[in-house]
C-alpha cells in the first residue's frame, strides 16, 4: 500500500509530532540512564520506500550497526535503528564515554549500550505514536548486530515476514557539548498497519 500520495501535509505534520514528542522522551530517558545530559535535535521525518532503506547508509554492502526489533499490538510492523560504524563510535564516546576500541571492533559491553539506546529509542518513538493514536503497540526485546545493510534486512524479513511497502524515517542526532552523532530509525508496518495508523487519526485513505 503505497501512502505518498494520501493527505500528505496533515500526515507528515503528524508524524513530525510524533519524532518530536518521541526525540523528547528519549531524552530524558538517555540522560537518566547515563546520569548526564542528552539533548537531540529536532527530528527529520520521511516516508521512504522499502527498498530504499539500505541506500540511506552507503547501500546494501555497507557495514552498519543496527538494533531491530518486532512491534506487536493493534499496528504491528518493526523497527530499525542503523547506523554507520563511525556514527555508532561517536555515539558510544560522546554519551557512554566509551574510548574507541584499536582494531575497530565492537567488545559485548559497547554492544549491549547501542542495543540499550536503540531499545530506548524504539519505546519512546512507539509510546509517542501510541499516545497519538491511542492504539496498542508494544516493542519485543531488540536484537543488536554489526553485518552489511543489506544482509540486516534481509534477515528481518526472515525472521518477521513480509515487510510493508513503506518506512517511516525518523532521522535522529544526539547531541552533548560539541559532540554529536547520527543514526537512522525506521518504523515499517505490516501493510495493514498504516491503514490502521492514520484511521485512528480520524484520517482515513483513500
Amino acid at each position: 500500500m503505497k501512502l505518498f500520495n494520501h493527505n500528505p501535509d496533515f500526515k507528515m505534520d503528524v508524524l513530525r509530532e510524533v519524532g518530536n514528542i518521541g526525540a523528547g522522551h528519549a531524552a530524558t530517558a538517555l540522560s537518566r540512564l547515563l546520569d548526564k545530559p542528552v539533548d537531540m535535535a529536532v527530528p527529520t521525518v520521511s516516508f521512504v520506500p522499502f527498498e530504499s532503506i539500505a541506500d540511506r547508509v552507503g547501500g546494501p554492502e555497507e557495514v552498519v550497526v543496527a538494533v531491530f526489533l518486532r512491534v506487536d499490538g493493534d499496528a504491528p510492523g518493526n523497527m530499525f535503528f542503523l547506523m554507520s560504524r563511525l556514527q555508532a563510535k561517536l555515539l558510544l564516546q560522546g554519551l557512554a564515554g566509551f574510548e574507541p576500541a584499536g582494531d575497530g571492533g565492537y567488545s559485548e559491553l559497547e554492544l549491549s549500550a547501542l542495543c540499550e539506546i536503540g531499545n530506548i529509542l524504539a519505546g519512546s518513538y512507539l509510546s509517542s505514536l501510541a499516545d497519538l493514536t491511542g492504539l496498542a503497540m508494544s516493542p519485543s526485546v531488540p536484537s543488536v548486530a554489526v553485518d552489511m545493510a543489506g544482509a540486516i534486512l534481509s534477515y528481518g524479513l526472515l525472521q518477521f515476514g513480509t515487510m510493508g511497502d513503506d518506512a517511516l524515517l525518523i532521522d535522529t542526532t544526539f547531541l552533548r557539548g560539541r559532540q554529536e552523532a547520527e543514526g537512522h530509525f525506521y518504523f515499517i508496518p505490516d501493510p495493514e498497519s498504516f491503514e490502521k495508523i492514520f484511521v485512528s487519526l480520524g484520517v482515513p485513505l483513500e
